[in-house]
């Protein structure tokens, strides 16, 4: 996923479609405890979603990663895609001042028998970074706004783009992806977070749009969220490539009232503050003043929110992927709030084993909420640096984790 994926451009791999419904349902194996969730305040288990079920059903479709399903007023899902071909159109977000990415259209209501098309690939540069990667993706009253993010490499560090450049802002389409306008760049980003080429962490890295339905049907307030993953500056306990793409310490959210005028215009946004002396939510202009809606040092991560109205819950998936190149961690929490408090629904262990980019588009969630579908990519490892024959390479767990878009349905336990 995230290496230079050269061959796969020029080999043109086609990744045949793949799916299973027969496979027996099963429960993740529990890893962690209640009582070693620890932060400075223990993360409660939630009493109300007690764990989740796989069904064993899933099903994979492109050659392509980093999708993220926005549903659009027209009943269909668009999805930002690259390092990849999807009906042989070909993104490298890799490439520096060539970097591309990818643009999708999903048609379909069964997860099983969808069909994917490529809506072309749009080039902007990463300079002065060296990768410009996908994030944050959201179709409102038929205007695409479009995040992109920056990263680089440290060979010495020996891991895959270990460093997390800032939010770039957001090209716009107002023809569901055909032609874009584009304001933002690397050095003049939407929340003039630092582009001086170091490691010093950021805020808003990676943000991602909270998935509040069909055109945003179930947002609390006809606002836009945007939900990151970051660090801060004083971390009691460094760690080499800490904030990455794929790993940090703490989620930070933020929120606009979404239109062409305002999004890319960071006087119009709001960032999550902390809580007033009656533990009401706090939301100031000033970005400076931005708290963390959760935090644990080492293990957070790439991050997505979905709002399922059937369980009237927020639910939020993190990825700690730490070193980059290994197996990574998924776990999805609960809230009542889109800031939290959270209460661990599941964590995952070795997800994947190596599961990123975790979503829940909510147009495949049951009336009820009990059911839904994650949506990720995994085991770019195998793409990157391995056979599949090989010793060192991943073998897809649950079954059908796989480098492309791939879709696996699950049950909610609940009370």
């Amino acid at each position: 996923m995230r290496v230079i994926m050269i061959f796969i451009l020029l080999l043109k791999i086609s990744f045949a479609f793949c799916q299973n419904d027969k496979t027996k349902p099963f429960i993740w194996p529990v890893y962690v405890n209640q009582n070693s969730w620890a932060l400075s305040n223990t993360i409660l288990q939630s009493t109300e979603i007690k764990n989740i079920q796989f069904t064993g059903r899933y099903a994979n479709y492109t050659d392509a990663d980093t999708w993220y399903p926005t549903w659009a007023s027209d009943g269909n899902l668009y999805s930002p895609y690259t390092d990849g071909m999807v009906e042989g159109i070909g993104a490298g977000s890799w490439a520096g001042i060539k970097a591309t990415t990818g643009q999708a259209k999903i048609t379909g209501n069964n997860p099983l028998d969808l069909k994917v098309t490529s809506q072309g690939v749009y080039m902007a540069s990463a300079t002065p970074y060296m990768g410009r990667y996908p994030c944050g993706s959201l179709i409102y009253n038929d205007v695409w706004y479009y995040g992109t993010y920056s990263l680089l490499d440290d060979k010495s560090l020996g891991m895959n783009w270990p460093i997390l450049g800032p939010f770039v802002g957001f090209r716009i389409s107002y023809d569901y992806g055909k032609t874009w306008v584009e304001e933002k760049d690397p050095i003049n980003n939407l929340f003039d977070e630092h582009t001086d080429l170091s490691a010093k962490p950021i805020k808003m890295g990676a943000p991602h749009f909270v998935d509040f339905g069909k055109n945003m049907e179930h947002s609390p307030d006809g606002k836009a969220y945007l939900v990151g993953h970051g660090a801060s500056v004083d971390d009691q306990k460094p760690r080499p490539g800490n904030l990455s793409w794929i790993s940090g310490d703490q989620i930070f959210i933020t929120r606009v009232t979404p239109n062409p005028a305002s999004i890319n215009d960071k006087s119009k946004y709001e960032y999550f503050a902390g809580y007033d002396k009656d533990s009401v939510a706090i939301w100031s202009k000033d970005f400076g003043q931005i708290k963390p809606i959760f935090e644990w040092n080492n293990h957070a991560g790439s991050v997505t929110i979905t709002y399922n109205p059937g369980l009237k819950k927020y639910l939020m998936c993190i990825t700690d992927g730490w070193p980059t190149t290994k197996s990574m961690d998924t776990y999805i929490l609960e809230s009542d709030n889109v800031y939290g408090p959270w209460n661990m629904v599941t964590y995952l262990k070795d997800f994947g084993p190596q599961a990123y980019f975790v979503n829940i588009p909510s147009k495949f969630l049951s009336e009820d909420g009990k059911k839904a579908w994650l949506c990720y990519s995994a085991n770019f490892i195998n793409t990157n640096f391995k056979d599949s024959t090989d010793p060192g390479s991943f073998t897809g767990n649950p079954e059908g984790s796989l480098y492309t878009m791939s879709l696996h349905e699950i049950q909610f336990i609940t009370k």
